[in-house]
């Protein structure tokens, strides 16, 4: 409205009958003012609620001792359709609760979109990385060909040599998935704590902040996708490394 504190702002509400003009009707007015201005980080709150004291809406309105919303905050949002149905099982099917999944339900359908479009990036990102591994571990069995002779010509089996090279790529695997998981909780903190990134289209999105939220869930899927790809990008070079043969590898020696 482009008001600041200490304006004045006029409330009109609903038509009464005009008690000098017969047939005629005036709104109830009430002159406020502004004593603060709130911010919820929720632009479809901030830009259309104004807050008055309770006594004074019930008069303008006629609602003497009664409301005609309540509103709950739960300590757990997620447990906001559990609170819906034991607000339901007490007050009876005449009153409509509603969550905030409810009033919101074509964004929160569009994020959980996004989520899973998104893990599928990271699972091609993750998958183009794991074909370096590939090529990493078959470069390194062609320059270990003469130690593999060595260590087969002593009596090492087929098994112990793939083992070898899939526990190289396995826990090539681990050190990158723990430095990125690790480097992106680190960034996830410091944008909860410290840094708040403004969202551009608040008319798009009830939010003026970027939330940020750490789903452990996720997280662990992401991680356990990584290791299960980066033990696949082992075998082929792993099993080729078990086939060779220590005549053939200590042949040139």
């Amino acid at each position: 409205l482009g008001v600041a504190k200490g304006d004045v702002v006029v409330l009109f509400s609903k038509l009464v009958p005009d008690p000098v003009r017969a047939g005629g009707y005036i709104p109830i007015t009430r002159s406020f003012v502004v004593v603060d201005i709130y911010q919820s980080g929720m632009y479809t709150y901030d830009s259309a609620l104004a807050f008055i004291p309770l006594k004074i809406a019930q008069e303008i309105y006629e609602l003497d001792g009664m409301v005609s919303r309540v509103e709950v905050r739960v300590e757990d949002p997620g447990k906001a359709d559990e609170v819906r149905m034991r607000i339901l099982s007490k007050l009876g099917f005449e009153f409509l609760p509603r969550t905030w999944m409810e009033l919101h339900g074509n964004l929160f359908s569009a994020m959980a979109l996004e989520r899973k479009v998104t893990f599928i990036v990271e699972a091609l990102i993750v998958l183009v990385a794991a074909f370096n591994i590939t090529s990493m571990l078959i470069m390194l069995v062609m320059e270990k060909v003469k130690d593999i002779g060595i260590l087969k010509a002593m009596g090492a089996k087929n098994r112990s040599i793939a083992r070898i090279f899939t526990l190289q790529g396995v826990v090539i695997g681990i050190c990158g998935a723990a430095l990125g998981t690790g480097l992106g909780l680190g960034l996830c903190e410091v944008l909860q704590r410290w840094v708040h990134i403004p969202v551009p289209y608040t008319d798009v999105y009830p939010f003026s902040t970027l939330p940020i939220v750490v789903d452990w869930t996720v997280v662990g899927l992401i991680n356990l996708a990584v290791l299960i790809i980066c033990w696949l990008a082992t075998l082929y070079p792993a099993k080729q490394a078990s086939k060779l043969s220590p005549a053939e590898a200590l042949r040139y020696e």
